[in-house]
């Protein structure tokens, strides 16, 4: 569809105001209205259009049963501000859409926005690699003890043997170096964003581009928000100055803990609950960016998607939680910690006369948690969606997933550990260039096979006629083993008898039966000594 040109906002925000006005020229009721003394076909009053939309917002996945009818009127505003509806004379352009009897229409162009597109994200490559062969270095070897002289039976030889023709791979033990605190920031993030499945699974992305840019990342800030928590998980920051001051953190003690949690000596006059909850508010809507930061803006608001799927949004909001600068989380942290107790408190009076104090914590510190850095039509609504799911899942939200703190452990801990490796063997499977095979005859098998082991074959072959430590008996039995196992090698090495006779040693003559038998029968005749004694 061609239309009226908008400026790009985010990419998720601008797919759902596009759904939302489809969803709206699709199913609104139209029928014909009397106005300026006349009829007009195909329209709607103000009120039949805030009760539909409104009807169809609640149950849309995306926004929830929590949007207002105030807010239905707002977004009906900014529909009139954009041309996605006119009066019936074509008029539009100024949020004056009003909740009474007054007909608007569709105009005939489409209205949609065009979906921002993005660069591609550069994949983070700085992460140290898991240990290679040439990445090591040898343990110390203890101090050398006088041993035995090796006497190879049966099993030893068949391991050398298996070694020299190639079964076994020679191996050494070896340790990665030491990994630096700075690797470690590294894996952390990595894991984070790439390889756990909590990230770019559930968000149901074949990919984080124009989601996410790695680079506006810091490592350090997931390492902190894991590792310095208090007893309850809340941050800890180490510079105090980044810290909400003093003054805010005692009037939201003093909400949370109503009636018992103010330090002050004065006493509470009437309404002291709502001026509490009034400079609390104060200073959240005037930091200078929403707690969840512009730059994470698109990864939460995907998440919307996922709410459906409660276990799956948590866990997408755990990880992503982690990715805040320490500072905010903390101030998130204790928020929802606020709205959640204000909530539950039945000693706490009411904090508006005609609002409940759920809905009111919600239209108040939503857009303090969520918002585009670009003025986004839906940006209230999104943020009422995500608050209120935030607030009823307050307790696990904020808390490290524990997958990933073991994913990351692991890791860690295969890089620290000593390992066996073998020569030309590499554990990083993802430096090594894929191969491919075709098939072969079995002849040429065959043949690849003795080639490729007829030079570890003659090496054993000729150590083994070279071994002069090994008896005569020894010698002949490997040498008629090595003669059944690998005849054609064998027959190289000795052509003719003759040449197998210099080899091999010679064979003590063996009497026969009746020459033994004449032996034995030979008398005795003990062997006589004489002995002389002296006095």
């Amino acid at each position: 569809m061609e239309g009226k040109m908008i400026g790009p906002g985010p990419y998720r925000a601008t797919k759902l105001w596009n759904e939302t006005i489809k969803l709206f020229r699709g199913g609104m009721p139209l029928k014909r209205h009397w106005a300026y003394f006349r009829s007009y076909d195909n329209s709607f009053t103000g009120s039949e259009a805030v009760d539909w939309l409104h009807e169809l917002l609640k149950r849309n996945h995306n926004f929830g049963p929590e949007v207002t009818r105030y807010q239905t009127l707002q977004l009906l505003r900014k529909f009139m501000k954009n041309h996605v509806i006119e009066d019936i004379k074509g008029r539009h352009g100024k949020e004056d859409f009003e909740d009474n009897g007054q007909v608007y229409r569709f105009p005939h162009t489409s209205p949609l926005k065009p979906v921002p597109q993005r660069p591609p994200v550069s994949e983070n490559c700085d992460m140290p690699r898991l240990i290679r062969w040439d990445d090591y270095e040898e343990l110390a070897q203890p101090e050398k003890i006088p041993l035995k002289p090796l006497v190879l039976n049966s099993e030893t030889w068949n391991k050398r043997h298996s070694i020299a023709i190639g079964e076994v791979h020679e191996c050494k033990l070896i340790r990665r170096r030491d990994v630096t605190p700075k690797q470690v920031d590294q894996i952390w993030k990595s894991l984070t964003i790439v390889h756990t499945p909590s990230l770019q699974r559930v968000l149901g992305l074949k990919t984080m581009d124009g989601v996410l840019d790695s680079k506006h990342i810091n490592a350090k800030h997931i390492v902190h928000n894991v590792f310095s928590v208090n007893s309850t998980g809340i941050v800890i920051l180490k510079n105090k100055t980044e810290d909400m001051p003093y003054w805010v953190l005692s009037a939201m003690k003093c909400l949370a803990k109503w009636p018992n949690g103010s330090e002050t000596k004065q006493p509470m006059y009437p309404g002291f609950e709502r001026d509490v909850l009034r400079t609390v508010a104060e200073y959240f809507q005037r930091l200078k960016e929403p707690l969840l930061t512009f730059q994470l803006y698109e990864v939460f608001v995907n998440i919307l998607s996922l709410l459906q799927q409660e276990a799956v949004a948590v866990e997408a909001l755990q990880v992503c939680s982690l990715l805040l600068p320490p500072a905010n989380r903390r101030r998130l942290q204790l928020l929802l910690r606020l709205m959640a107790r204000a909530c539950h408190n039945p000693a706490l009076p009411p904090l508006n006369d005609t609002i409940a104090t759920r809905t009111l914590m919600v239209q108040t510190f939503s857009r303090c948690v969520l918002g585009s850095a670009e003025e986004v039509d839906l940006d209230e609504l999104l943020a009422t969606r995500l608050v209120t799911f935030m607030l009823e899942h307050h307790d696990t939200v904020l808390t490290v997933p524990s997958v990933l703190h073991s994913l990351v452990e692991d890791h860690l801990s295969h890089l620290r550990r000593v390992q066996i490796k073998y020569a030309g063997a590499d554990a990083d499977a993802s430096l090594v260039s894929p191969s491919y095979c075709r098939q072969i005859s079995r002849a040429q098998f065959e043949e690849q096979r003795v080639s490729g082991s007829q030079g570890p074959m003659q090496e054993l072959l000729e150590g083994l006629i070279a071994d002069t430590e090994l008896s005569a008996k020894d010698k002949r039995k490997r040498l008629k083993q090595f003669q059944k196992s690998y005849p054609e090698i064998y027959r190289r090495r000795f052509p003719t008898a003759e040449s197998e006779a210099v080899v091999l040693p010679e064979k003590a003559p063996r009497l026969k039966p009746q020459l033994m038998l004449l032996t034995l029968k030979k008398p005795f005749q003990p062997f006589q000594r004489s002995w002389s004694f002296r006095a």
